[in-house]
């Protein structure tokens, strides 16, 4: 049973009994060596949701008629693979790179492109090279549309003298910010104004019979620039390059090791942890899938528990203790194993794709765990309790906890009025609070 504690912290919560109890290496190299097993066939690439979203501008229909089939799609096929993968280590992963890479419907229309974000910019990356995710993020329509690139022109392009419009840096400082150096690296406002420069002409072809990215030539700002005492011809191809440089740069690589220990081990990474997880990005030249593999030399078996879940993990693993999904979900039943975990996310305080701001959800405990949200887990888990009609509390909670099952919890499930208050119980125990 030591490997619960690791599907715990590295997944999503023990679904079933029955697994092979192996090094926590192996276990995260066969999910890496078999294909994604998630299902995507009832959605379409971003073009879809592109195309939906200009027919609705062009026709000015009201209530978003067009994208919301689309979004509802999106939410249903996610969250169903979510509540059964098989590969959970390369789920959590996938997550966790959306949430470093934060596109949210709070801002830029993404609702029609925000599932096929997901699933063509992140997904495919999580085992290759930060670099290519990196591209492949910011010539997504959805990140451009998120932080407005779309409309940056360069001031002194052949559009920019026309139109009067100029840069917007937006896009440029969040990458530099958030998602490589960081500002521990000492990049300067100048850098920011530059790179911005270097962005600009990337955008979406609205117009397209296939919308998509495209590169503007006409709104390119002309010209050299520098970012980072590096000079990068103009044009696309000195976006391609100055992304490449961010992408491999050895604070990128620190930066995006301090994230990962803090997301899966530790609210305060060590030096040492994060040491050792930036020096394999650096000798690999960025490739995660050796990061990640690198994440099983920091696990410590019998320190389980060190992470605070969030109202995502929480309702997550709740869903998958009980074993609820399995078939897929209709977009439009609210009674749906998807609609619910989706309905939970919101009720419990962290909605679907909607992070406040573009630096994502927070990792840490003392964000979630203030009294009231403890309440609202404690009430919402009840309340999920009384519809499960199988399954022996004392069962699941062995299978969902293996050896973190402390014997006061098993002491109060024994003595519990029902079955609904016995799972209860369960999932308010400080231990399934934390993974």
């Amino acid at each position: 049973m030591r490997l619960v504690s690791a599907i715990n912290r590295f997944g999503w919560g023990q679904r079933e009994s029955g697994f092979s109890d192996i090094p926590l290496r192996e276990w995260f190299s066969r999910q890496f060596d078999a294909p994604d097993t998630a299902m995507f066939r009832t959605v379409g690439p971003c073009s879809d949701g592109l195309i939906a979203l200009r027919e609705q501008r062009k026709t000015k229909l009201q209530g978003d008629p067009l994208v919301k089939p689309i979004f509802q799609t999106e939410v249903t096929t996610q969250l169903d693979n979510l509540l059964v993968t098989e590969q959970p280590f390369r789920e959590r992963l996938a997550w966790f790179w959306f949430n470093h890479f934060t596109v949210s419907l709070r801002q830029g229309g993404t609702r029609a492109v925000i599932g096929a974000y997901m699933r063509e910019a992140i997904r495919p990356h999580v085992t290759g090279h930060f670099s290519d995710m990196l591209l492949a993020v910011m010539r997504h329509p959805a990140m451009l549309m998120y932080l407005d690139n779309a409309s940056s022109i360069g001031p002194t392009s052949p559009a920019g003298r026309k139109s009067h419009h100029g840069l917007n840096e937006n896009l440029a400082r969040e990458c530099l910010e958030l998602h490589t150096v960081s500002p521990a690296s000492g990049y300067t406002q100048t850098d920011v104004t530059s790179f911005a420069a270097i962005l600009t002409g990337w955008s979406i072809d609205m117009k397209a019979e296939q919308p998509d990215f495209v590169f503007r030539e006409k709104a390119h700002e002309p010209g050299e620039k520098t970012v980072m005492g590096q000079t990068f011809p103009e044009g696309e191809d000195g976006g391609v390059q100055a992304l490449h440089f961010l992408g491999t740069h050895p604070a990128t690589y620190r930066h995006i090791a301090t994230q990962m220990v803090g997301h899966f081990i530790s609210d305060t990474p060590s030096p040492q942890d994060i040491t050792h997880i930036a020096s394999v990005l650096r000798d690999s030249g960025g490739d995660l899938r050796e990061a990640s593999l690198a994440l099983a030399d920091l696990h410590d078996a019998n320190r389980s528990g060190c992470k605070f879940r969030s109202p995502m993990d929480y309702a997550t693993a709740v869903m998958r203790a009980l074993s609820l999904g399995g078939e897929p979900s209709q977009p439009d039943d609210p009674h749906s194993p998807a609609h619910q975990l989706y309905s939970a996310f919101a009720s419990l305080g962290q909605p679907l794709w909607t992070a406040p701001l573009p630096n994502g959800w927070s990792d840490n405990a003392a964000d979630w765990s203030a009294p009231a949200d403890m309440l609202a887990r404690t009430d919402w888990a009840w309340r999920m309790a009384a519809h499960v009609r199988s399954g022996d509390p004392m069962e699941i909670a062995h299978i969902a906890l293996g050896p973190a099952l402390r014997p006061q919890t098993q002491l109060a499930m024994h003595h519990a009025g029902s079955r609904q208050d016995a799972l209860a119980l369960l999932f308010s125990s400080p231990e399934f609070q934390r993974r």
